[in-house]
């Protein structure tokens, strides 16, 4: 039995959020984190609490953001991935409009343990079912730096690509952020 199997992939609740700050901030020590968070460990450690119990309440609503997390038999969280919804109309986190309703993908981390063992696979599945479920919801996006391959060969494999779409990295726009996109196959089959 593989360690995804034995893992429970669910929203977080509200009153779990020291473990989502415990979670975020051991991403942030992740020698690819640089690459892969716009966010840095100093920024996040900062945040009071009421920053993150307001995180974990608003994705415990799940309306317009959802955390989901593996988690295993001794209640360790070993993955994470979170879900926002971007109107139409609206601005996205690079500063651009936001042309359709769409879901973007977010805050992408296994613990170094459990990668290799199916749990990315499960949490993806879930954050992208999520979506899916969201009204008008036309595709779901992320972005990945230029430099991280192997993120990027998990969200190929999972059936993402590049839209064309980049962005400077922020703190370094000498290299920059691909857009990857997964559009909602419901929304597709009913205009063909």
């Amino acid at each position: 039995m593989n360690q995804a199997s034995r893992d429970v992939i669910r929203p977080i609740r509200a009153d779990e959020w020291p473990k989502a700050k415990e979670l975020r901030l051991l991403a942030l020590k992740d020698p690819v984190a640089p690459i892969a968070f716009l966010q840095t460990y100093e920024q996040a450690a900062a945040e009071p609490d009421s920053f993150w119990r307001e995180q974990a309440r608003e994705s415990a609503r799940g309306t317009r953001v959802r955390q989901f997390v593996a988690e295993g038999l001794e209640e360790i969280w070993s993955g994470t991935v979170a879900v926002l919804i971007e109107d139409a109309g609206s601005d996205d986190a690079f500063g651009g409009a936001v042309l359709q309703r769409q879901a973007h993908i977010v805050g992408v981390f296994v613990r170094p343990e459990y990668r290799g063992s199916g749990v990315i696979d499960e949490l993806f599945e879930a954050a992208v079912g999520w979506a899916w479920s969201v009204e008008e919801v036309a595709r779901v996006r992320l972005y990945v730096h230029e430099d991280n391959a192997r993120a990027e060969s998990f969200y190929r494999r999972y059936g993402f690509m590049r839209s064309g779409e980049t962005v400077p990295m922020k703190g370094d726009p000498s290299k920059e952020e691909r857009e990857m996109v997964l559009d909602n196959p419901q929304l597709v089959s009913d205009i063909s």
